[in-house]
């Protein structure tokens, strides 16, 4: 009885330790920083408890960065034609809101019955951009207000982000044709953002990708330049420190530059762009990661490049601010804290420097 009666009492004890009360989204707040620029991309998309999303954005707000990117997959919310089910994007957005936070919403990932059998959530076929037109469009209408950036797909230069279909520039920016004015029929204000191409050097032929600065200049061809009002960049620095000189031979932070530099030749110089990817890995033995420090340096002065000297561009957001899980890989030390919600580092450092 007495080991029965200690068991019930550890039983109590343990689940007072992890209970937690009906999150409420509390009082409006807003973000204190010296720089208005500085973002994260945070991840949210699998995080399945709703304390742990307010944790997160409350953590953003106070590392002092105004901008957040978050994924909001079409499959998630539209599992089925014409069903919608908005409960963890609405706890996202509302939670992010009320932390006085700017999202960029990412969207993609396509349902099970909008592709061919047999292909992966990345695979689109023509026919079914005005599907995915149709789920953007419900999107900012639902979030008027409280959204007023998405971001159309992801990296579509590279195959595995494509379907492991081969990048297609011209299909890219047809994908653009059909939802960009879906998208402003419903909301007219929301800024579309495209591109959100991955830094690659593939040579041409590749069956891996297409080369980023070729494949932008591709998308102008197509007459992409009409169908998105900023141009979404994804900025690694690898090994390089922030102010190593841009060079198309090179993957480097200042590879923005040279996307920069096409959207001025082709006439796109009066639309802003934004880094919804980028920044710097420690990994101890990944060959493109850099030490700690030298990260902890290279992403303060990332962040005073982006406000100082980018007069272009209107947000630095750095992958990735926190994941749900421990992914146990490289990806783990992109990360500025922890899954348990220990801010690394590189978060005091950055918060240090964003709230004097």
């Amino acid at each position: 009885m007495l080991f029965a009666a200690l068991a019930v009492i550890a039983l109590g004890v343990w689940s007072m330790r992890w209970e937690r009360p009906g999150v409420t989204l509390g009082p409006q707040q807003s973000v204190e920083t010296t720089n208005p620029k500085a973002g994260v991309h945070t991840r949210l998309t699998d995080e399945v408890e709703e304390w742990k999303i307010k944790r997160t954005l409350e953590m953003v707000r106070e590392m002092g960065a105004p901008w957040v990117v978050e994924y909001f997959p079409w499959a998630y919310v539209e599992s089925e034609p014409g069903r919608y089910n908005w409960t963890h994007s609405d706890q996202v957005i509302n939670h992010a809101h009320q932390q006085g936070l700017t999202v960029i919403a990412r969207l993609g990932f396509a349902p099970q019955w909008a592709r061919p059998k047999d292909t992966t959530p990345l695979y689109l076929d023509e026919e079914r951009f005005v599907d995915f037109g149709g789920f953007a469009a419900k999107f900012v209408e639902r979030y008027r207000g409280k959204v007023n950036y998405v971001i159309i797909w992801n990296e579509p230069n590279l195959a595995l982000e494509w379907g492991y279909a081969k990048p297609d520039a011209i299909k890219y920016t047809e994908m653009l044709r059909v939802v960009y004015p879906m998208i402003k029929a419903a909301a007219p204000e929301v800024q579309v953002l495209a591109g959100a191409l991955a830094p690659t050097l593939a040579p041409p032929g590749s069956e891996f990708g297409v080369n980023d600065l070729v494949f932008l200049q591709e998308m102008y061809n197509a007459g992409a330049a009409d169908y998105f009002d900023i141009l979404a960049i994804h900025s690694y620095g690898w090994h390089f420190d922030p102010d190593s000189p841009s060079d198309p031979e090179v993957v480097n932070f200042r590879r923005t530059e040279l996307l920069r530099a096409i959207m001025v030749e082709n006439g796109d110089g009066h639309k802003p762009a934004m880094i919804t990817e980028g920044g710097w890995n420690d990994h101890p033995r990944w060959t493109r990661a850099v030490r700690p420090a030298q990260r902890i340096a290279y992403t303060l002065r990332a962040y005073e490049i982006a406000l100082e000297e980018w007069d272009w561009l209107d947000a630095l957001c750095l992958w990735v601010f926190r994941f749900p899980w421990d992914q146990n890989s490289y990806q783990d030390y992109f990360t500025f804290v922890r899954t348990d919600f220990e801010p690394k580092p590189i978060y005091l450092e950055v918060q240090q420097s964003m709230r004097k």
